[in-house]
């Protein structure tokens, strides 16, 4: 099943909108699609940096003290 929705804009949007939508071969839909997803991706994955950055303990490793962990060295 496919929903509607709608987009209220003023001209010179609609027109900014339709031009770059042509310059990347999309159609108006899937161009807006692919926005509106990208910038939910880009909310949830600074919500997990927040969350990581609050987590941290401080505590870092040197490149060499990883290998050793791993038993490759």
């Amino acid at each position: 099943m496919m929903t509607t929705m709608t987009l209220r804009v003023d001209d010179g949007d609609a027109k900014l909108i339709r031009r770059y939508a042509e310059f990347e071969g999309k159609s108006i839909s899937e161009f807006i699609r692919e926005a509106v997803f990208e910038k939910i991706e880009e909310e949830a994955d600074l919500r997990e940096l927040k969350e990581a950055i609050a987590e941290d303990d401080g505590v870092r490793y040197t490149h060499a003290q990883v290998l050793e962990e791993l038993g490759l060295r």
